[in-house]
């Protein structure tokens, strides 16, 4: 192939939203486009796919075509927040529908989950994370929808999704996959047979702690996805176009985030993980993990920056150690250029299945020796008390 005509990589072509450039202007970053309604044109007529802003715009639209170009897919929807594509998908499926979900997972969508069984309005299954025997165990004949968290919050455990899709796929069920711990710059879950990729672009796709946003992806564009982005358009979920703005700004570096944030993680692990304060470190990038491999193989070694710590002593020795990190922010979010760390059934609630010393930490693009101090004094202090 000449070299004139070959592809660019996938990290030229996101660095460049998709070489943007306008025409009128030579400007290289694409505008905002705010107006919420659009005029039709002179034999009334629709000028584009949206008539009023609940439709989509300009910038959303740009903000799709990449993540779409990235997860090579053929159709990218983004939503206002990652629960509101989630509830999307879920609000999409027919009453008394079976759905197989993980039993530890993001803790807002597994109480979606939780609610609308609660109500009649879904059968929900539990399999363990990670366990594709449960998970086969787990599926009904009538079985519509298999759910996939992997890596899984917030004990990262592994899921073989090109296996979890041959056993949705056996029994006529579509599986869903969230891989918002290892974007698409790293796990491109359809490319596994997983039918729709989610992601919470909240996270590591805008990477900035500023947005938030929800993405779907799929190749299969029928029935079920019309419907899906019918109920965008309803429940007026869209992504408005400054977040889109920022989500393209932030996709620019993602991945040169991505590689920092999983160096950073793939040390700080190493140099914790025989501790004598930690009882266990949990990281998919370490060696010893049970997931390691099939994950080095979904990521292609970019495992992220997403770890627990299950810290030895109390539960009051482990929330003092968020209290007494002075780098790492105490707060709940993940994949953003600054470190964060919560104590994660403080944040999931009493019912949620955690470690009760069980620390989630969101490892940034900081200093590593800076992050390994501050959690080595934080430590120190708690289990002095």
């Amino acid at each position: 192939m000449s070299k004139t005509n070959q592809k660019l990589s996938a990290v030229t072509r996101v660095t460049q939203a998709l070489r943007y450039l306008d025409p009128k202007t030579g400007a290289i970053i694409p505008p905002i486009q705010s107006s919420a309604t659009y005029a039709r044109d002179e034999n009334y007529d629709i000028r584009k796919p949206y008539w009023y802003k609940r439709d989509g715009n300009e910038t959303t639209s740009h903000a799709e075509a990449i993540i779409a170009d990235l997860e090579e897919a053929t159709d990218t929807l983004l939503f206002s927040s990652g629960m509101s594509a989630a509830t999307a998908v879920i609000d999409h499926l027919e009453e008394n529908a079976h759905v197989v979900v993980p039993r530890a997972m993001y803790h807002g969508v597994l109480h979606q989950f939780q609610a609308y069984a609660k109500k009649n309005r879904l059968r929900v299954s539990y399999y363990e994370a990670g366990d594709l025997s449960d998970l086969s165990n787990s599926i009904q004949d009538d079985t519509l929808l298999v759910w996939v968290e992997t890596p899984n919050n917030p004990d990262w455990a592994v899921t073989d999704i090109s296996k979890a899709a041959e056993i949705a796929h056996a029994h006529g069920a579509k599986l869903l996959t969230d891989c918002t711990a290892t974007p698409p710059c790293a796990t491109r879950a359809l490319n596994f047979g997983a039918d729709i990729s989610m992601h919470s672009a909240t996270k590591y796709l805008n990477g900035h702690s500023d947005v938030t946003a929800g993405a779907l992806s799929v190749r299969d564009t029928g029935g079920y996805w019309e419907d899906i982005a019918l109920t965008r358009k309803l429940q007026g979920t869209v992504l408005q176009s400054f977040d889109a703005f920022l989500l393209i700004r932030g996709m620019r570096t993602l991945f040169l985030r991505v590689e920092r944030s999983t160096e950073n993680a793939i040390r700080i692990s190493n140099y914790f993980n025989e501790h004598p304060l930690i009882e266990k470190v949990l990281y998919p990038g370490l060696a010893g993990h049970t997931g390691h491999e099939i994950q080095k193989q979904q990521t292609g070694g970019l495992y992220g920056g997403m770890m627990s710590m299950i810290v030895k002593g109390t539960e009051k020795t482990a929330i003092d150690v968020t209290r007494f990190c002075n780098v790492f922010y105490p707060a709940t979010s993940l994949g953003g250029v600054e470190s964060l760390i919560e104590h994660r059934a403080t944040v999931s609630g009493p019912d949620f299945p955690v470690h009760p010393n069980l620390l989630r930490l969101s490892i940034g693009i900081e200093d590593p020796d800076d992050l390994i101090n501050d959690l080595e004094q934080a430590l120190e202090r708690a289990t002095s008390l």
